[in-house]
């Protein structure tokens, strides 16, 4: 075959779009958002890729990073802690340098050695547990959100300051994130010396928790606080409701979903919740807000500010570092100061942010929640 007619069927392929590889499609950066695309609680995984993909619409609009557009790929791990390695596995076999994720905490413990091993920057918004980080020497492992040992001490605070129980029971769901928060909790309430009567894990995924729920009548319980996400947080409070259980029940901003109203019905009224401060208040966000609100998405949740300051912490990291190398953008960002809609952002050495505010909040049926300062 000549030259020349090779030369004219390569044109033909272009032309008709089966050989076009557009400058576009080369000039990429490719990040990976792993999380919960199936499971019982998609909702937080939800939350992530609304702020995900608001971060990286703006970016791409002005220009992206580095003159390169910035291409999301899903990756599922269905929160389990099982399946945190599989798809860590495949960012690496797809030769992804960057992940905004995980989203449990036990599933990214899970995948973090991979992630650091392979040298591969993971920054999770809402992996709370400290296990994640401590004693670790993990390099390429960052957070943009609290963790639970200052999330723990601020829902004690409220506790022991303004709630002031008799009795309390601390709950949890066994797993790493919901013991972890419970944990600590209910060492502060000790030092504290409030009573706590009931330390004790359920199953998560089971449908009656009347045996618990006995437990709290017969003790006496006036508050109850649990560890963990909010299937098993609203069937709790619906089923102590049902049992004429008059405490009040607290969580994690693993509970705070839109959902846990329709699992809780009337029960979830003035549920307490440690959450994220609220930054959409913040008026220097006010662009963002909106940024959110023209795609119909929702800023306010727990984990969409921190999501959309994961995937700036990648792109400033790239910028600042000339390069989508990252080993340089690890070694940036453990010196770096970045300015983000959730605050300054600045790490230690275990990757945890120096400072993160969360604040406490009270729940509403109708879905609305106001913060209590």
């Amino acid at each position: 075959m000549t030259t020349f007619r090779l030369k004219h069927i390569a044109a033909a392929l272009v032309a008709t779009g089966a050989l076009a590889v557009s400058a576009s499609a080369v000039a990429q950066i490719k990040i990976a958002v792993v999380g919960p695309t199936t499971g019982s609680v998609t909702q937080y995984g939800d939350m992530v890729k609304e702020g995900v993909n608001t971060a990286v619409e703006q970016i791409n609009a002005s220009g992206g990073v580095l003159g390169q557009q910035l291409e999301l790929v899903i990756i599922d791990d269905a929160c389990e802690p099982k399946q945190g390695p599989v798809a860590a596995n495949r960012v690496v076999n797809d030769k992804i340098g960057f992940v905004v994720g995980g989203v449990c905490s036990g599933a990214t413990i899970a995948a973090a050695p991979i992630y650091d091993e392979e040298g591969v920057v993971m920054v999770t918004p809402s992996a709370t547990a400290p296990a994640l980080t401590d004693g670790k020497d993990y390099h390429f492992i960052f957070r943009t959100i609290g963790r639970d040992d200052q999330q723990g001490p601020a829902a004690a605070k409220y506790i022991i300051d303004k709630v002031k129980p008799s009795k309390v029971a601390v709950l949890h769901d066994k797993a790493s994130y919901g013991q972890g928060i419970a944990s600590s909790v209910r060492d502060e309430l000790q030092k504290a010396n409030i009573p706590v009567a009931i330390f004790e894990g359920i199953n998560a995924g089971d449908t009656d928790y009347s045996a618990v729920i006995t437990k709290l009548k017969s003790n006496g319980i006036d508050f109850v606080y649990f560890g963990g996400y909010h299937p098993e947080m609203g069937l709790l409070m619906r089923q102590a409701k049902e049992q004429g259980v008059t405490a009040t029940f607290m969580g994690p901003e693993g509970a705070g979903n839109p959902d846990i109203n329709a699992i809780a019905g009337d029960a979830v009224e003035g549920m307490l919740l440690t959450l994220p401060a609220d930054f959409t208040q913040n008026p220097a966000n006010e662009a963002i807000v909106k940024a959110f609100k023209d795609k119909n998405r929702n800023a306010s949740g727990a984990f969409q500010l921190p999501a959309y300051a994961a995937t700036l912490t990648i792109a400033e990291g790239i910028k600042a570092v000339g390069a989508a190398d990252p080993s340089k953008v690890a070694d940036y960002l453990h010196t770096a100061k970045i300015a983000s809609p959730i605050g300054e952002l600045s790490w230690n050495k275990g990757g945890d942010l120096n400072t993160f505010e969360f604040d406490v909040f009270t729940w509403h049926k109708d879905g609305s929640r106001t913060v209590n300062k």
